[in-house]
């Protein structure tokens, strides 16, 4: 650890991301969508007129936050995009959590939030989980300042519906709400229609998932415009260009292809399933999930023993070492040749 490093860098313990291997495996340990993004976005790609990138891209990214505005039906002024909904997120902890307050966030979600707290100096107090392994949002009560869950949860895969987060906001209204909907698109229901009616909503959301673009890196939030302002506060004090000219084209191409997008996530709604029932059939435990992963575990082997065995086979998944979470593996949904490989591996060893 270096002297040369501040105290609060040499304090911080960073968010340790999904492994990238580099060896052929089939991989299945970072929720990428196992299917390309919309033929429009190649078709963007091969237009694109080289000579635009000397100049710097809109600082307002108007044209994708239009795009976006529709897609979601809010004003393009309810929405704001950046690099990535890790980005956006850590904006939101910067404009909103910097509070006398602690904010309030679930034991076992996103591992990047209690990360941002420790970046920004946030006082943080966590929630556990009930006993079916989801968000108790009855329990995000008393003095706060702000609440943050995923919805559906990571890495759980549970989601509430829109009228149990309406609850919540009944009871929290001078505090922020944060619900980052990464995974909704695959069985969830979104919280961007309570926004009309809640100023002190904002919802965050990603185009990694759903429209296959996790190597763009691009994110979004949408709010009221009270919320979405203080966003621009952040954004324009660090970097004023966050997205570039060659992501928004893309995401706007890729968002407005629904037909593309409803059938991808269909299909790994069916693949899921179909894998889940497979677990099911080997002793699995597996939680409900409304997300493109599942979050399962075996009676009779211990979650390490079956990452290794996986590996070994060619087969990765995610393995969360760490207290009440070491028995379990989360499984990205691949294709459906993937998972029956996953299958027949697990076969093999149990």
């Amino acid at each position: 650890m270096s002297q040369l490093w501040s105290p609060a860098v040499r304090a911080l313990t960073p968010y340790v991301p999904g492994e990238q291997p580099r060896e052929r495996l089939v991989k299945l340990n970072t929720n990428e969508n196992p299917y390309p993004p919309s033929p429009a976005v190649a078709q963007v790609l091969r237009d694109i007129d080289t000579e635009q990138l000397r100049r710097y891209p809109d600082p307002d990214s108007r044209a994708l936050r239009e795009t976006l505005a529709e897609t979601h039906g809010v004003a393009p002024e309810q929405v704001f995009v950046g690099n990535g909904s890790d980005e956006v997120l850590a904006f939101a902890f910067q404009a909103f959590f910097c509070q006398p307050r602690p904010l309030l966030m679930p034991a076992i979600s996103y591992s990047f939030y209690p990360v941002y707290c420790k970046l920004y100096d946030i006082a943080y107090r966590t929630v556990a989980l009930d006993d079916r392994w989801e968000i108790a949002l009855d329990a995000f009560d008393g003095d706060n300042g702000g609440v943050v869950f995923a919805n559906p949860n990571a890495p759980t895969g549970h989601g509430h519906p829109r009228a149990e987060i309406a609850r919540l906001l009944s009871r929290i209204q001078d505090s922020v709400v944060l619900v980052d909907e990464a995974y909704v698109d695959f069985g969830g229901e979104s919280a961007v229609p309570l926004v009309a009616d809640h100023p002190n909503l904002l919802v965050t959301g990603t185009l990694s998932k759903s429209r296959s673009l996790a190597g763009l890196r691009l994110g979004y939030a949408i709010g009221s415009r009270e919320l979405i302002e203080g966003l621009e506060r952040v954004k324009n004090s660090f970097n004023s260009y966050p997205v570039d000219m060659l992501a928004s084209a893309v995401a706007i191409a890729a968002l407005n292809d629904r037909e593309h997008f409803k059938r991808c996530c269909q299909q790994v709604m069916d693949t899921r399933e179909e894998t889940r029932r497979s677990l099911v059939e080997l002793g699995f435990e597996v939680l409900p999930s409304q997300t493109n992963f599942l979050f399962t575990r075996h009676p009779q082997f211990a979650g390490e023993t079956l990452f290794a065995g996986l590996r070994e086979r060619g087969i990765l998944v995610r393995h969360f070492n760490r207290d009440g979470l070491s028995d379990f593996l989360r499984i990205s949904i691949g294709t459906d040749e993937e998972m029956r490989e996953l299958i027949t591996a697990l076969e093999a060893m149990i």
